[in-house]
């Protein structure tokens, strides 16, 4: 059941119980995805949004020469490609980077959605301007922050985005990447993504033990990454 996208959006505002009713009947099929295999493929005209149930997901663009780079991940309660709806076509791919579960949501009950529920219409409008924002600090980052602050950057954005869907255990949360994908991210290779990490550790900011990340120092690493979750949108207001 999709109630990790219930929690996402009525942490941003109050949800009617007609609109929960309408979010829960419109998700209501779900598909299980083995790790590696794509959600979306490139160039696909899908008739259905994607909306990530549980596991995680990444976007991803892959050149001629077999390099790529991800452009997005997706956790609980995010839409892989809610901006299919209107564009139609997939400029891009969308791929499991773990088991992850997913429910299809018919484009057209979405449309019926945005005739029967122009609020939560806006809601959903909404979480694709946080995916847009996303992007800016993803280029941000990539354009001018030195590795360890993007990377500290990187992991303060998923700590707060897991929290607001109930992912989280104090400051530790499952995070199940590897060095390499991480690089793929961040655009550093694996050998520098690995001395990027352990210049955090060193500093005593996380712990990184298999899929568990720690974060044992929340304000320096924040203050490292120079991170305002004011982008996320995450306060609670009329839409």
């Amino acid at each position: 059941m999709p109630n990790s996208l219930l929690h996402a959006l009525e942490l941003r505002d109050t949800l009617t119980a007609d609109e929960r009713k309408a979010v829960l009947r419109a998700a209501s099929n779900e598909i299980d995805f083995k790790t590696g295999q794509d959600i979306v493929e490139e160039g696909e005209r899908p008739n259905a949004c994607s909306l990530v149930v549980s596991g995680l997901a990444a976007r991803c663009i892959v050149l001629t020469g077999g390099g790529r780079q991800f452009t997005a991940l997706h956790v609980p309660g995010d839409f892989v490609d809610l901006q299919s709806l209107l564009l139609k076509r997939m400029d891009h791919a969308v791929l499991a980077l773990a088991p992850t579960r997913v429910a299809r949501v018919a484009h057209a009950a979405l449309r019926q959605i945005t005739v029967d529920f122009p609020h939560l219409a806006r809601l959903l409008w909404l979480m694709t301007l946080v995916d847009g924002a996303i992007h800016r600090e993803w280029i941000l980052s990539l354009g001018r922050r030195q590795a360890p602050a993007r990377l500290a950057h990187l992991l303060c954005e998923l700590f707060m985005r897991l929290q607001a869907v109930g992912k989280v255990d104090g400051l530790s949360f499952s995070l199940p990447l590897t060095q390499a994908q991480m690089g793929d991210m961040l655009g550093i290779s694996a050998v520098h993504m690995n001395r990027t990490l352990q210049e955090l550790r060193r500093e005593g900011l996380i712990s990184w033990q298999g899929q568990a990340v720690t974060i044992k120092d929340w304000q320096h690493l924040k203050s490292l990454a120079e991170f305002d979750p004011a982008y996320l949108s995450l306060e609670k207001a009329p839409r």
